[in-house]
């Protein structure tokens, strides 16, 4: 059984309220509807569990508060942002290669550029002016979408997914009070998703044929699907479940070519790699690059692999998930190597006791009662 958030490091913190009430301005935080929605996001934190379930719970009472016509929210890897298992509801998904490919070529209100708030309104940002805009310009125009809010959840462990809403109409305008509301609920929202992805990190009882990779899905440059290996739609039916009778959509696998994309254009430099859970704690790692050597590297196709997340990689993840420190994820790694407390001890230049404390915090941390545990949920073996 999965353990609960709060024996996940993800506790939520007494300031929460404080934080949240504090957010607003001064007219909402008066307002009694806004403080019933702030608890009741808190109290749908406070569960937080699958991160499907969580989204669409936490959607639901985002768009009471703070209407919206439509909407994009993605998970992302920790270390590099780049996105995956999204969630949407959006007027052009016939067009989602486009959606996502520009997405991730605009440089306005990026997620990964939202440093001093974690929300920004696309009417505000660009002076009224959203044509600066390479999405709108090129693609949000066109569905009459009037402005854009957008969030980035992320903590001194990393970015945990971005979020954006979209209203549509001329006058269409997101308000700083409506601003505030989304501000106040990033906080405990990022540990909440947080906490979601440390739930997915269980012991797997075997090992299935999904183990067996890596698979190939070949695109365009404009993210049209070329080509696949066999095995490839199984990967994708499972990171996004498709409509009954409808084929899987290759989502997380545009995220992570359209992160080359950026790359290229120098809007981001974070590669373009992404860490997804799959299902029954298996992690699969997606990576972009060009192929071929002849033509410009612009017009050769994009070839995404997908493959069972390596041990370092999956430890690193599930060290960041579950909010340990930097000692605490070096000895993890040490002890992934099966290294004894006295070497742990010699390497780190620390005592056997201080070794056996951090050991107890990342116990109380990842809510496991011995190594043997919690190498087997860090390891998924």
């Amino acid at each position: 059984m999965a353990a609960h958030p709060k024996s996940l490091g993800c506790f939520w913190h007494q300031s929460d309220r404080e934080i949240l009430a504090s957010a607003y301005s001064p007219g909402m935080a008066r307002s009694a509807a806004s403080a019933r929605s702030l608890e009741r996001v808190l109290r749908i934190c406070d569960s937080a569990g699958d991160s499907r379930a969580l989204r669409l719970q936490l959607l639901d009472e985002i768009r009471a508060a703070v209407g919206f016509d439509a909407y994009a929210w993605l998970l992302t890897d920790p270390e590099t942002s780049v996105g995956s298992a999204p969630l949407a509801d959006v007027p052009c998904l016939p067009e989602l290669p486009r959606l996502i490919r520009l997405k991730y070529l605009t440089g306005v209100n990026r997620w990964t550029t939202l440093h001093t708030a974690p929300v920004a309104l696309l009417q505000e940002a660009t002076g009224g002016e959203p044509s600066r805009s390479l999405l709108w310009r090129d693609l949000l125009a066109s569905y009459g979408i009037g402005d854009v809010a957008s969030m980035v959840f992320k903590d001194r462990f990393g970015c945990w997914g971005f979020l954006d809403l979209w209203r549509s109409g001329p006058l269409a305008r997101f308000s700083s009070a409506e601003a505030g509301y989304l501000t106040g609920i990033a906080q405990p929202v990022t540990r909440a998703l947080r906490s979601s992805q440390a739930h997915a990190f269980v012991a797997r009882a075997s090992r299935d044929a999904r183990r067996l990779g890596p698979v190939v899905l070949l695109l365009s440059p404009d993210l049209a699907v070329h080509g696949q290996t066999p095995q490839t739609q199984e990967y994708l039916r499972v990171l996004v479940p498709p409509a009954e009778g409808r084929p899987p959509i290759p989502a997380s696998a545009y995220n992570v070519a359209a992160q080359l994309l950026a790359n290229e254009a120098d809007v981001d430099r974070n590669p373009a790699r992404a860490r997804v859970h799959l299902s029954d704690g298996l992690w699969m790692t997606l990576r972009a690059a060009r192929i071929g050597s002849t033509g410009p590297v612009q017009e050769r196709d994009i070839a995404v692999t997908i493959e069972e997340t390596s041990p370092p990689e999956r430890v690193a993840l599930f060290a960041r998930a579950f909010g340990l420190s930097a000692r605490e994820s070096e000895l993890l790694g040490h002890l992934v190597s099966g290294t004894d407390t006295w070497e742990v001890a010699r390497r780190m230049f620390l005592s056997e006791h201080t070794v056996q404390d951090h050991l107890k915090s990342i116990f109380a941390k990842t809510a496991t009662r011995n190594r043997r545990i919690l190498l087997s949920r860090a390891l998924g073996s």
